[in-house]
């Protein structure tokens, strides 16, 4: 098999990429503060997505990693109103493998994956749309993923911005200096990741590991010949904070930004 565009359907000689399932991953570590409004965001692009392609299935699982305040308490009552929304308790803190946990949770709902026996032909047709539970995803965040994903793309990396509410001016202008947002961008976010299952597995899934799991996952996407397409279209707004949950995270890049910016202006 030559791994590209439709990953392990060519394996299967399948040249159908139509998505039919869609799953969201959102791992969660204490995020009572943002976890209402990110989850809100992934119902309404939930909605416009099956409003377009009533057909789809879709699936959101929530991670909650390590919860020590309400967030558990957040996902249940949208979950409780919800029936797409399923929660998975973990203990790792971190967010490799929290993302990692949530795949597996639905890749088991359709059938375990046996590596060797060959990918079953369903995990083509299945996307996993990633996130976080401090960002707030656009309508047609999944609309847009879908789309490229039914044109060939094995993953889609689309771009965030830090929400300027409360936000150091100074600091988001930085940010934007050092952050090209456009088509083909080099970035990776796992705010706003998409991913064809297949491609996801034959790739090793995303490495368990507390930081940078994302790029891990893309880095060894594109080795493997696989189709990633980087776009501007779709944009998540993320947290600005300078106190993150991952240690080498927005948040921590973000602090050592404003550090920087510090050090300049006193010298």
């Amino acid at each position: 098999m030559t791994p590209g565009r439709g990953g392990a359907e060519m394996e299967h000689g399948r040249t159908d990429f139509r998505i039919a399932k869609v799953a969201v991953v959102i791992p969660v570590h204490n995020e009572e503060q943002h976890l209402g409004r990110a989850l809100d965001g992934v119902r309404a692009a939930a909605d416009v997505l099956q409003a377009s392609r009533p057909e789809l299935d879709l699936a959101i699982v929530v991670v909650l990693d390590s919860c020590t305040d309400n967030s558990g308490a957040v996902a249940a009552r949208i979950a409780a109103s919800d029936p797409r929304f399923s929660m998975c308790h973990v203990a790792f803190r971190s967010v490799g493998r929290s993302r990692r946990a949530g795949v597996r949770t639905i890749l088991n709902g359709h059938h375990k994956p046996d590596l060797e026996a060959g990918l079953p032909p369903a995990t083509g047709t299945l996307w996993l749309a990633n996130t976080d539970a401090d960002s707030h995803v656009p309508e047609d965040w999944l609309v847009r993923q879908v789309m490229l994903a039914d044109s060939g793309a094995d993953a889609v990396l689309g771009t965030v911005e830090p929400d300027a509410a409360g936000m150091d001016g100074e600091l988001l202008r930085r940010w934007h200096l050092r952050h090209t947002l456009a088509e083909d961008h080099p970035h990776v976010f796992g705010a706003n990741l998409g991913v064809r299952a297949s491609a996801y597995l034959l790739a090793g899934g995303f490495p368990r590991q507390r930081s940078h799991e994302d790029r891990v996952l893309v880095d060894r996407l594109r080795r493997r010949g696989f189709s990633v397409t980087s776009t501007d279209t779709v944009r998540v707004l993320t947290s600005g904070r300078t106190e993150g949950r991952a240690p080498h995270g927005l948040g921590a890049y973000l602090l050592a930004l404003r550090m920087e910016s510090a050090v300049a202006l006193e010298s």
